[in-house]
């Protein structure tokens, strides 16, 4: 059974999938966009981005009953899909997407999105 580190790189990974794929929605305010337009199947929202982004962003997605997780530093969830820092990031594929949360459910990261 993988354990925790072995889903966290597996979220990751298949993160940077998605951005090979172009189905990554990049930044906060982007992912927002995406949010309310529909678009929008899963996102990430950094750990250490600013409580203001932070409090804007979490309660829009649970509204809208978009699957998410809090989680990952600005840094690393940059890394995965190929760019600076980002303090959240979307992803517009449902199949990608349904992976990405079912790792998510699964324990893959520490959650904390209370």
């Amino acid at each position: 059974m993988p354990g925790p580190l072995n889903r966290e790189a597996e979220l990751l990974r298949l993160l940077g999938i998605a951005a090979r794929a172009g189905t990554v929605v990049p930044g906060s305010e982007r992912v927002k966009e995406a949010a309310r337009a529909g678009d929008l199947r899963f996102a990430i929202v950094a750990a250490d981005t600013s409580g203001y982004r932070r409090d804007r962003l979490v309660p829009l997605l649970r509204g809208l009953g978009i699957a998410h997780i809090v989680a990952f530093d600005r840094d690393r969830i940059g890394q995965a899909v190929g760019r600076a820092p980002l303090g959240a990031v979307g992803v517009t594929e449902p199949g990608l997407a349904m992976r990405l949360a079912e790792i998510a459910a699964a324990g893959a990261v520490a959650n904390e999105d209370g």
